[in-house]
């Protein structure tokens, strides 16, 4: 066996060796033509960066280069690396594999940003501690769900389509709980609410759209107003659940989809966002987008509440 000094002596040369017959452009992805990250080889032979594969396959399932069928590939969902090629590119260019690994490190750490150009899904309306399921097919999406799940963040924006504007001007963080991947690349992404947000600017990258945020938080209020509002928030709470008891048959799916009414909190001001179950409540009643966003911007849990007194006595009036 080889001694300490003859082991780094025959690395030395095995480095010098690969460093004469390979320059750093035959280790270079053809699709992002910098030098291999991740690099993983598909059963046609061609090798590409791991995130370079993916994004091409969102598009269609196909080899980038050779056009052969990669769909079982696909399927399986994972992707080993190529360790032959790693350690030559770690035996032959180890600063260059360095200085690669530290523009991923960096390109990694300005996505995990949640306040600055963080991704906007433009959809629904969803709220606060609120289940929202979603079906991710087009292209520019799969990209921004595995960028969450990548970055360690699994959370992103939704807004919902305002003429003009191309997205509202008020969403909701949303957090990835589970994904499920079917086997033609798209996916089944169960999401919750998190923390509403006001847009500061827009943007776009790779294709989805982005946004400067800030978070919103309900105004504290303490002495009488805050009995007030406690009064309030019972009144409404009680009338909710007159609601929910006297619902005909046509509203047992609503359940079923979004669970029953939660309970009430102890604390009413202890979320930024206030109670749950009137997020709940904005999101089974059978309210106009716009008026729902309008309850949604309002950081007054005070108005709030008044808004859905006046929708719940309105609704209790009418005949099943």
């Amino acid at each position: 066996p080889l001694g300490n000094e003859e082991e780094t002596a025959a690395a030395k040369c095995t480095q010098l060796c690969l460093g004469e017959l390979l320059s750093v452009s035959d280790l270079e992805c053809s699709l992002c033509i910098r030098m291999f990250f991740e690099p993983v080889t598909t059963p046609c032979g061609h090798t590409f960066c791991k995130e370079c594969l993916e994004r091409c396959l969102d598009h269609r399932p196909n080899c980038p280069l050779c056009k052969q069928s990669l769909r079982e590939y696909l399927k399986a969902g994972s992707y080993s690396p190529t360790t032959l090629l790693q350690d030559i590119m770690l035996a032959s260019f180890p600063a260059q594999l360095a200085e690669r690994r530290e523009l991923h490190r960096a390109e990694m750490a300005e996505l995990s940003n949640l306040t600055k150009n963080i991704p906007i899904f433009v959809c629904t309306m969803s709220f606060p501690g609120i289940a929202c399921p979603l079906h991710i097919f087009e292209p520019r999406y799969r990209l921004m769900i595995r960028r969450c799940q990548e970055t360690g963040t699994r959370r992103f924006g939704m807004c919902i389509y305002e003429n003009g504007k191309s997205f509202a001007d008020y969403g909701c963080m949303l957090e990835i709980r589970q994904i499920e991947l079917l086997a033609d690349g798209r996916s089944l992404v169960d999401t919750i609410g998190r923390r509403r947000f006001r847009v500061l600017s827009r943007g776009h990258r790779d294709g989805y759209n982005t946004a400067d945020i800030e978070y919103l938080e309900d105004k504290k209020v303490t002495g009488e107003e805050l009995e007030e509002l406690q009064c309030l928030h019972e009144s409404t709470y009680r009338l909710a659940q007159r609601f929910c008891e006297h619902r005909d048959l046509t509203s047992r799916h609503i359940f079923m989809q979004h669970g029953p009414l939660p309970e009430k909190e102890e604390d009413i001001q202890a979320s930024a966002d206030g109670p749950t179950w009137c997020w709940w409540l904005i999101s089974i009643l059978p309210l106009d987008p716009y008026y729902q966003l309008n309850l949604f911007s309002t950081t007054s849990l005070r108005a709030r509440l008044t808004q859905l007194q006046r929708i719940l006595t309105a609704l209790l009036q009418q005949p099943p």
